[in-house]
């Protein structure tokens, strides 16, 4: 993954971290011994919206505001840069993000991947192997899987078109699909027709899919969805558990997918749950899951991660640099 040019290292801190998703961009700039110089948290990162060189350059303003933290100018910086970038979900994706990042010239050599490999460095312990399994539910959902040995199992995570199902944007336009039918009479009766337009204050589903359509509300409000849809869930709703259940189902079809690639499922291995969906720890979709894994994948070890995700891109970067278990092991406990 990633482009990759070296050159002289003298004055140059160690590596540059980037976490960038849709919706925010974290940035650390990290010394050779795990230290943190400096750090910075800027907008979303969303190429296929802007186009590559206007999101690197969102990007660039909060790489600015790090370097200047950590005292060092703010260009050819580091060492490596380490990024972990939301819509970098192909190869093809991962390369053309890499060279057009190289091409600022904050360092000496770039790696990016897929945000969701950040998620899985992040979720395990101080100085453990980058081996394991992460499945990320946020507004989408994606799952990776990676080796000492640097192979990896990935899915192409575009949405409908690759396969997908859930996230919480998913979940949310099937539990309004849910709540239209049944209050139009089409599908099955559902709390879902009451507790949606409750949230947002209007009296019906048919109000609500007006106030959507027209813009009264925005679109982008349809994230609050998402915990209705668990809260109908929790209080026995039928079609509401129903959505909670296959969510679980799917999170596990990807992790077990993921260790047979890696010939991880007789071995003991992490899977770690990151992402809003899965981090929010709601009962009956991650007890299913961990039930279910139970059976498929009976030495899987579930986890639920919650240290930044900047944290896991960092480590990435050590791991890249080789540095030493202190460095690694200070880095982590500044973060967890």
């Amino acid at each position: 993954m990633g482009v990759s040019t070296f050159g002289p290292a003298a004055g140059r801190a160690s590596v540059l971290a980037v976490d960038a998703g849709n919706s925010k961009t974290d940035v650390a700039v990290i010394g050779a011994d795990g230290t943190v110089l400096g750090a910075a948290r800027g907008g979303g990162f969303q190429p296929p919206i802007v186009g590559i060189e206007a999101a690197i350059d969102v990007l660039a303003l909060v790489v600015d505001e790090a370097a200047s933290a950590a005292g060092l100018p703010r260009e050819n910086f580091v060492n490596h840069i380490s990024a972990c970038l939301a819509n970098a979900d192909l190869p093809v994706e991962e390369r053309e993000l890499a060279e057009a990042v190289q091409a600022r010239g904050w360092g000496l050599s770039t790696d990016v991947r897929n945000d969701t490999f950040a998620i899985l460095r992040a979720g395990l312990p101080s100085g453990a192997e980058p081996r394991g399994v992460a499945v990320v539910c946020g507004a989408g959902i994606n799952c990776v899987g990676m080796l000492p040995d640097g192979r990896t199992a990935r899915f192409p995570a575009i949405g409908q078109i690759s396969g997908d199902w859930g996230g919480g944007s998913g979940l949310a336009l099937e539990a309004m699909w849910f709540a239209a039918r049944a209050e139009d009479g089409r599908g099955e009766a559902t709390e879902l027709a009451r507790t949606l337009p409750e949230h947002f204050g209007v009296g019906s589903m048919a109000e609500l899919i007006e106030a959507l359509h027209r813009g009264r509300i925005p679109f982008v409000r349809r994230h609050e969805m998402t915990p209705v849809l668990f809260a109908t869930s929790e209080a026995g709703d039928t079609i509401a558990r129903s959505l909670v259940d296959r969510l679980a189902d799917e999170v596990v079809v990807m992790a077990t997918v993921a260790l047979g690639k890696l010939d991880l499922l007789d071995e003991e291995a992490p899977v770690l749950l990151g992402g809003g969906v899965l981090a929010a720890r709601h009962p009956r979709l991650n007890d299913r899951i961990a039930e279910l894994l139970a059976a498929k994948a009976p030495k899987a070890v579930v986890g639920v991660v919650t240290a930044p995700p900047v944290l896991g891109a960092a480590l990435l970067g050590l791991d890249h640099v080789g540095a030493t278990g202190e460095a690694h092991a200070r880095l982590h406990a500044h973060y967890v």
